[in-house]
């Protein structure tokens, strides 16, 4: 009989690996230390049998509510050894909808990081752990495990790979957030495919600087993966201490979302443009030599050995300096959340750091197609992960099918026969296409497709992607469905607009939107535009891969600016 495919032995295999490197990197007092897999491996057993000294039985859900860092990560592993279902929840999140998560997950308790995540749960469950509160009951489990030995195992045995492991909620664009059911099976064959790839990822011994928040499925599973293959993470609670930190940390491995690395984008362009006599000419002819080798290295072709010792040097004189601000170790670099400018990934390949883009959702616990290193398209999300089927529906609508599939939403079986269909088949809601490399093309949300008031359709999500490319534009958001054209909501780059006059600022604007429509179709092209005074996000922390810029509530946020542009 096949050992049961759950989290509990996941963690246990991870343990009895033994790994050579440190499990995971922390701060204490502004200084990363390491935690060792033995160290890691005691905290769980102990908060685990403190949970047990609690009561708390197989089943029952237990939030998490905090930001990413070492504690969030072993009390998840502690959950899954018991046997309870995480509930995690944004750190960000607003006591409203703490409380939704809490009742409509029937949370027995929750684990949070501060007082002010405390204040948000209230007296909404029995059993309220603070950060503060771990030494304690890891106390508690100790004296419990002397008292009953067998305990901790026997429960861990009794899982089944299809017992519920968490919930995932996951925001809708009307009614409260749903809850994905995600069962063991589910998380453990979804970490199991890097054994399937031929062109694996990552490797132990590797180092990832993690800032995604573990609440979201994407940080979940780079937090198990981690356990799994047996790669090194550091947690960093701040996202925005990511630039600071990864010189510092120095990874092999950074995932991110788009936004971050348009701003490293920005910043890099900055840079070069403010260098002046040959420096500035060495940057030139660098970036051209870049973009030549870069090309030929997405065609699969090999390079002439002159252009290859004029890349070597240009990389000694200009990308070294680039990537040093990266670590100046990093092996793969992920984006996803959002999609990633094919301009931006192109020049960041020309300077020598492969920006790899994926696809998943969660209801399919999270990855479906990834980029590989030796096999990547810009533009495109990837080719299908082992044993992950695609298919592309009348509509465009792109459905998913695999063994990672969720068990349906929570409390919602209207909404699961809505999403779920009787073959297995997630309905993605997402449009796209599989071109003639094998390589999924995401081109919009179904429901977001404009229809204009003379019948055309128009994509919105490409002309975003193409305005945020240039420099001055942070955010952007295109409209004009039954509208007689199409207009644009522009958010401008700080950094980009600060010795800048209004003036001028409209003036590279319009430059911007000129560049978008120069080969577009009339219908295609965006008419007007209107810039705003602050970004449209809904979360407060705006790096985050939990962001989805729902076009309905931005538009009801800026509804007298959009009502402009049709006047």
């Amino acid at each position: 009989m096949s050992r049961a495919r759950t989290i509990s032995n996941l963690w246990r295999d991870a343990v009895a690996a033994a790994h050579p490197d440190p499990a995971y990197l922390h701060e204490v007092d502004g200084e990363w230390r390491e935690v060792t897999w033995a160290e890691a491996a005691r905290a769980v057993e102990e908060i685990a049998n403190g949970l047990l000294a609690l009561g708390i039985r197989k089943g029952d859900s237990f939030a998490l509510l905090a930001r990413t860092n070492l504690e969030w990560s072993l009390f998840d592993f502690a959950l899954g050894l018991v046997g309870a279902v995480g509930a995690p929840i944004y750190a960000s999140s607003s006591p409203r909808d703490v409380q939704y998560v809490l009742e409509h997950s029937e949370c027995v308790g929750a684990f949070v990081e501060d007082d002010e995540q405390r204040a948000k749960v209230g007296a909404a469950v029995r059993h309220l752990i603070s950060f503060a509160d771990l030494d304690e009951l890891r106390e508690q489990g100790r004296a419990f495990a002397a008292a009953n030995p067998a305990a901790l195992d026997e429960r861990a045995d009794s899982i089944d790979e299809d017992d519920l492991f968490t919930f995932i909620y996951t925001s809708g664009t009307t009614g409260p957030p749903k809850a994905c059911m995600i069962r063991h099976r589910n998380y453990y064959s979804m970490v199991a495919k890097a054994d399937e790839m031929d062109d694996r990822l990552v490797e132990a011994g590797d180092v990832m600087l993690l800032y995604l928040p573990l609440a979201h499925n994407y940080g979940r599973l780079l937090h198990l993966s981690a356990a799994y293959i047996g790669y090194t993470i550091a947690f960093l609670p701040d996202p925005l201490r990511a630039a600071t930190e990864l010189p510092r940390v120095r990874p092999t491995l950074f995932p991110s979302v788009p936004r971050v690395y348009e701003k490293i984008h920005t910043a890099v362009l900055a840079g070069f443009e403010a260098q002046t006599g040959v420096r500035k000419a060495v940057v030139a002819w660098a970036m051209r030599v870049g973009r030549r080798v870069s090309k030929l290295r997405q065609a699969k072709e090999p390079l002439p050995r002159a252009l290859a010792l004029q890349y070597r040097l240009a990389d000694r004189l200009v990308y070294t300096k680039v990537k040093a601000r990266l670590g100046g170790r990093l092996r793969v670099a992920n984006a996803g959340g959002a999609p990633l400018s094919r301009d931006i990934a192109e020049f960041f390949h020309a300077i020598d750091i492969l920006i790899l883009e994926g696809y998943g959702l969660s209801e399919v616990t999270t990855a479906a197609t990834v980029n590989r290193r030796g096999d990547f398209k810009f533009g495109t999300v990837g080719k299908p992960l082992p044993g992950v089927e695609i298919v592309i529906a009348e509509d465009g609508e792109i459905l998913l099918r695999s063994n990672t599939v969720f068990a349906g939403y929570y409390h919602d079986e209207q909404a699961t026969r809505e999403v779920l269909d009787s073959e297995g088949f997630v309905h993605t809601g997402d449009v796209g296409h599989i071109d003639d490399d094998g390589f999924l093309v995401i081109t919009d949300r179904k429901k977001d497709i404009i229809v204009t008031a003379g019948g055309k359709n128009v994509a919105p999500q490409n002309l975003e992607n193409e305005l945020k490319s240039h420099r001055i534009v942070s955010q952007a958001l295109v409209m004009g469905d039954r509208k007689p054209y199409i207009a644009a909501l522009i958010t401008l780059d700080p950094e980009s607009t600060a010795n800048l006059s209004p003036e001028e600022a409209i003036a590279q604007v319009q430059r911007a939107v000129d560049a978008v429509n120069a080969e577009r179709s009339r219908y295609e092209q965006i008419k007007r535009f209107q810039i705003l005074p602050r970004e449209f996000t809904l979360e407060d922390d705006e790096v985050t891969p939990t962001l989805k810029l729902r076009r309905k509530v931005v538009l009801e946020h800026f509804a007298a600016d959009a009502a402009a542009l049709y006047d």
